[in-house]
């Protein structure tokens, strides 16, 4: 039987956290999900797996609730359960930038579709794609061209998108994550301090793969549940983690004689070998 994996958000003030925690939670539950659900005073971010049923019966009720009868979800398939237990939580936010005040649902940058980015790609137009995910999901692939951060995490994206201010002056931009969630509030962060024409792939990598094929698109993307990562057909690909450091290995590094199964890899060896040899 194939898994649903289903992903969403909404950026909208939510007053009663923990009543809408116990309730998803409870839900969730019964119809045997599994995955995480972050909720905040501003809005619910979740990635959900289960049978294509019992995920339709979670979207319905999520949908009957008034604040999220409108969220959009990306939906893929495999052959088996990607998460290990169901997490519903509360946060301060529900992507941490670590900047609170910060509140796409005010407002945000402009939203491109899939294919009109394709057509400006196709066309060899003068935009400037900005990838604003973390560097171990670059490594697995991007957009040609685009502008790496090399983002340890999503919290330095603040003070890395300033050294990139006269670069980006009065050029158009286009920025991309996972599916779109990040995007969002980057793109709210840049323009309150400032920077012009900031728009955004409407739901991220995985809608474009899903709309284009992911055109101009190279390698494949990284996803945060145990598929690791979607190739352009949005299946899984043959990466898997590291079970110390969590970077994520293509068949050629776990091959390598830096890789030891449930013990390092070649992006954590010497650290873990080293303090063997000191034991």
């Amino acid at each position: 039987m194939k898994i649903a994996n289903i992903t969403g958000y909404k950026f909208i003030p939510i007053k009663n956290e923990l009543v809408l925690q116990e309730t998803i939670l409870k839900r969730s539950t019964n119809l045997n999900l599994k995955g995480t659900v972050l909720i905040s005073r501003k809005g619910i971010n979740f990635s959900v797996s289960g049978n294509k049923n019992n995920i339709d019966k979670f979207l319905l009720f999520i949908r009957s609730d008034s604040r999220f009868a409108d969220v959009d979800v990306k939906i893929t398939y495999n052959e088996y359960q990607p998460f290990r237990k169901m997490l519903v939580r509360i946060k301060k936010e529900i992507i941490s930038m670590g900047i609170e005040e910060i509140d796409p649902f005010k407002f945000t940058g402009q939203k491109i579709s899939p294919k009109e980015l394709n057509k400006k790609l196709n066309n060899n137009e003068n935009i400037v794609l900005l990838d604003t995910r973390n560097e171990y999901e670059v490594r697995l692939g991007t957009f040609k061209n685009a502008i790496d951060l090399n983002l340890d995490s999503f919290r330095d994206f603040p003070k890395e998108i300033e050294k990139l201010r006269k670069k980006l002056n009065g050029k158009e931009v286009v920025m991309f994550c996972t599916g779109g969630i990040r995007c969002e509030k980057a793109s709210a962060l840049m323009l309150k301090n400032g920077f012009e024409n900031i728009q955004q792939i409407d739901g991220g990598v995985i809608n474009y793969f899903k709309e284009t094929g992911g055109r101009h698109w190279n390698g494949d993307c990284f996803v945060f549940d145990d598929r690791v990562a979607l190739d352009k057909d949005l299946l899984e690909t043959d990466y898997v983690l590291c079970f110390r450091c969590r970077e994520p290995l293509n068949k050629e590094e776990i091959g390598s004689e830096k890789y030891k199964i449930d013990e390092y890899c070649p992006y954590c060896c010497l650290l873990y070998t080293s303090d063997a040899a000191d034991e």
